[in-house]
């Protein structure tokens, strides 16, 4: 059997393999490093109409791979899903819409609200139509007089669809809309409430209607909850319904495919090392089951790199759950990047700071780690859902947990309201909250992020549960706590 990696090779692959792992707001998913962990399998699932998922959990990932012919061939093989592989995909909303792409920009969809005359219905069947490229809608130049004239011949609309579905069901293709990024579509909550809600209503028209047509649609928790569902049948959304969690066991086994399919020579004994590694060819190798899915398996390799205990003892954790312990936010869930980015930031500080620890990691780096995973979940939430960060940043120099009303007083004398608004007439980052002015509310809101947490569950009398703030935010906001992780000095 080949010899193990030693300790400073496991260092140089902890410390490079993760970090190769993309962002998929930037990059595209290639071959070697694309993961299908086995929770996502119904998110990939055609006639499943609505995929629930936090900031990070994967939802632009899968709208890419859906997108691309390749990835999508490899999930097909993955999860066993051969439908994947007769589709045609188009995109009914991403982040950006240049205007050669099938649907409106942000701004031309903010001019579009503004004419009473439009319904987000009316909207989004023109969206659907453009993405099928049906004649009838591609004749007509422009978004306004697209929905204008979907508006004023619904019997042609519903022909058209009617003809495009007879084709492909003679084909045998479906025909998927990918709908993503939809924090995106207007800087009024209330407006995106409504544009979200006309098109869960478009979409399960298109999943009952039609038999070779679908709609994907990618959205936040909240956003999902928040859109109202007053339409015939809005009962039967949920029923085609998932959500993108990530498992400890998912976690470790994209770590550990990650590393195995990085292209160096440490890599190629970590595959010899932990068992026999399918080649699948163009680089990407697939792990031995055990190595992606046992946890007992999972925790004794991690417990190679990193040793058993966060200390000297039991007493201060065990390395395999601490960390993602620490790393997920207030919904419980971890993101993949993050978690990948805290191991290759902690093989760095062993390396420079611990170099003749019997381990690749040590716990103390693991520990100083989770600030700088922090800061990056941090990072995300300020691109995406920035009235979010603004609010908890208010409350930077406090102790966790706190009172409401404490939260409440930050807020107050720091003029929180107004520096919302300012957040929102900038326009750059995504919807605001419901209103700026109910700051009770806004805990509220924190808390369906997951960026906060109440303690004394199901309280809503202010003087009977406190608020916290999970360390994957807590940290980078400066904010305390007794007996936590220790805050980065800056």
């Amino acid at each position: 059997m080949t010899d193990a990696l030693s300790t400073d090779e496991y260092r140089t692959l902890l410390a490079t393999a993760p970090g190769s792992a993309f962002d998929a707001d930037t990059v595209s998913p290639d071959v070697t490093r694309l993961f299908t962990p086995s929770s996502h399998r119904r998110a990939l699932d055609p006639d499943v109409t609505v995929v629930r998922g936090a900031r990070g959990s994967g939802k632009t990932v899968w709208t890419k791979v859906l997108g691309d012919d390749r990835m999508r061939e490899i999930a097909a093989a993955s999860y066993m899903m051969p439908r994947l592989d007769r589709m045609t995909v188009a995109t009914g909303h991403s982040r950006g819409g240049e205007p050669n792409l099938h649907h409106p920009s942000k701004n031309v969809i903010s001019k579009l609200v503004a004419d009473p005359r439009v319904t987000p219905q009316h909207l989004w069947s023109a969206v659907v139509l453009t993405g099928l490229q049906a004649p009838e809608i591609l004749r007509i130049e422009g978004w306004d007089k697209r929905v204008r004239w979907v508006a004023d011949h619904m019997e042609s609309y519903e022909r058209a669809l009617w003809t495009i579905d007879q084709e492909a069901r003679k084909s045998g293709r479906t025909h998927l809309l990918i709908f993503d990024a939809l924090e995106h579509l207007h800087n009024d909550r209330p407006v995106v409430d409504r544009l979200v809600s006309g098109l869960f209503e478009v979409a399960l028209d298109l999943r009952m209607s039609t038999s070779a047509i679908r709609a994907k649609i990618f959205v936040r928790p909240d956003m999902y909850e928040s859109a109202p569902k007053h339409f015939p049948d809005a009962s039967k959304l949920g029923a085609n319904a998932t959500d993108l969690t990530w498992t400890t066991e998912n976690l470790y086994g994209l770590l550990y495919h990650q590393l195995g399919n990085h292209p160096s020579l440490e890599a190629e004994k970590f595959r010899a090392w932990t068992g026999s590694w399918r080649r699948e060819g163009e680089g990407r190798f697939i792990a031995p089951v055990d190595v992606i899915a046992t946890p007992k398996r999972q925790h004794d390799l991690f417990v190679t790199m990193a040793g058993p205990y966060m200390g000297p003892s039991h007493r201060r954790g065990h390395t395999y759950t601490w960390l993602p312990n620490h790393l997920q936010d207030g919904r419980g869930q971890v993101s993949p990047r993050t978690l990948l980015q805290a191991v290759s930031t902690a093989a760095t500080i062993s390396r420079d700071r611990h170099p003749t620890h019997e381990h690749a990691l040590h716990y103390d780096a693991i520990r100083a780690s989770v600030s700088t995973a922090s800061q990056i979940r941090v990072d995300e939430i300020t691109e995406d859902i920035r009235w979010a960060a603004v609010a908890v940043e208010q409350l930077r120099g406090g102790q966790v947990p706190m009172q409401p009303s404490v939260v409440l007083a930050y807020w107050r004398d720091a003029s929180l309201s107004t520096k919302l608004r300012e957040v929102l007439a900038n326009g750059s980052q995504g919807s605001g909250p419901e209103d700026v002015d109910n700051h009770r509310e806004l805990i509220d809101e924190l808390e369906r992020l997951g960026v906060m947490t109440r303690r004394a569950a199901g309280a809503t009398d202010l003087r009977d549960y406190a608020v916290d703030i999970p360390d994957v935010y807590r940290l980078a906001f400066g904010i305390g706590r007794k007996g936590g992780v220790s805050r980065r000095p800056h």
